[in-house]
């Protein structure tokens, strides 16, 4: 695809996908760990935090906008300013008596314009990169978006812990670190102002026609597509454990070990999960987009459904052990990670085959927004299911609910061509 501005996707990729992360992982796993840590219960957090993916659900509702009205990078780049802005206010709640919910209205906030970002970045993507190297730097934007994970759960956590040690204030170290995320965003907003091209395609996809027609054709077209109810079963279960799992992984790190977890601080937490894990989920992602590039993603799918599932039985075996070695928890979750990141990489290629067409932009928004669903109504019941269950049983449990993954995994169909370079 030509583009009016010959820019290198190195230059604009990695930084996209990076500030494409930041805002998710504040919402789904950030929030988690600051709320744990400013005393809220494990109902209350997996409940309101599962909440803040209706934006990422509901989003297909008004991704026929993006396409309709403006170009993608105008969308991107604005929306990265208000995110920026987002992420100050929340910094700046944190000291207010009811700090719980209105931390948690402005960061619903931030997850509708993240969200809504979120459509027009990957629409950009797809716009900016011919076809071929869209599949080639898959792998690139899975490990950047993975690095913003990283830095959203290693170093800003392990300095949201120090920090709460020395100043005594578990509220002000949480402000100052979400302080450093807006500079962070603030930046990314600079930076794709001048790096991003212009592809001659990113044009409103339905300037001259009938706006509301143009809506709800793009959701006919979508819901039309051949096997649709294999496509919905697919992304709805893929992380159907996972989404019961992600809620409860900071708790159980951090709970006491009379409580049944394993008693970390917040600044090994940063060290074990969110700086190890997330390397080594980095890792996984890179190798996963290699391979698909080199034999396509029919033939690798269900190495990667099991490279996603049968590692969360790591967590059956940290809950009945309660091993209090930092090393071999960090040894175990790096196991864990790894292979989410590498199996992960095919359900993120597979919404790009589906999406594939006219609407595209749209079209991977509601794959996306499906996903997000898959995990906010498992996600909402799993704090309770856990101190219902306990966390030894409730781990079984995860990797029970993993099964239908494997069941549509098997009925799905794939080019077989598809993924490779």
């Amino acid at each position: 695809m030509k583009t009016s501005q010959a820019k290198s996707p190195w230059l604009w990729v990695p930084s996209l996908y990076f500030a494409q992360a930041i805002p998710y992982v504040v919402a789904m796993q950030l929030s988690v760990i600051m709320y744990k840590d400013l005393g809220v219960s494990n109902t209350d957090i997996a409940f309101y935090t599962s909440l803040l993916y209706l934006p990422w659900v509901i989003k297909p509702l008004w991704s026929p906008v993006v396409d309709m009205f403006g170009t993608k990078r105008r969308w991107t780049v604005l929306l990265q300013l208000v995110v920026a802005a987002s992420l100050a206010a929340v910094g700046t709640v944190l000291h207010l008596p009811a700090f719980f919910s209105v931390s948690l209205a402005v960061m619903w906030l931030m997850a509708f314009s993240s969200a809504t970002h979120d459509i027009s970045a990957d629409g950009f993507y797809m716009l900016g990169l011919r076809q071929k190297d869209q599949a080639a730097f898959v792998g690139v934007r899975s490990t950047f978006y993975r690095l913003a994970t990283l830095a959203g759960q290693g170093p800003l956590v392990v300095l949201a812990g120090y920090l709460a040690v020395s100043l005594g204030d578990t509220h002000k170290a949480w402000s100052i670190v979400f302080f450093v995320l807006a500079g962070v965003f603030a930046a990314a907003f600079a930076w794709h102002q001048l790096m991003l091209p212009k592809p001659e395609g990113d044009h409103a996809v339905a300037a001259g026609a009938n706006p509301l027609r143009e809506f709800f054709g793009t959701f006919g077209a979508f819901f039309r597509k051949r096997d649709i109810w294999l496509i919905l079963g697919f992304i709805l279960t893929f992380r159907l454990g996972e989404a019961q799992l992600l809620k409860l992984v900071a708790p159980f790190l951090k709970d006491p070990l009379e409580k049944g977890g394993l008693g970390l601080t917040t600044a090994q937490y940063g060290w074990a999960y969110g700086t190890i894990g997330i390397i080594s989920l980095t890792i996984g992602g890179l190798a996963g987009g290699y391979l698909i590039s080199r034999i396509g993603l029919k033939r690798c799918l269900w190495l990667m459904v099991f490279a996603v599932h049968l590692p969360d039985l790591v967590f059956v075996y940290l809950s009945q052990a309660q091993p209090t070695s930092l090393a071999l928890i960090s040894a175990f979750l790096a196991i864990e990670q790894f292979g989410y990141g590498f199996g992960f990489t095919a359900m993120m290629l597979y919404m790009i085959m589906v999406a594939d067409g006219e609407h595209k932009t749209a079209h991977y928004a509601i794959c996306t927004g499906l996903m997000a669903l898959g995990m906010m109504v498992p996600g909402m019941w799993s704090g309770k299911l856990q101190e219902y269950l306990g966390y030894q049983n409730f781990f079984i449990w995860v990797c029970i609910a993993t099964i239908p993954a494997f069941v549509m995994a098997a009925l799905v169909k794939i080019d077989p061509e598809f993924g490779k370079k």
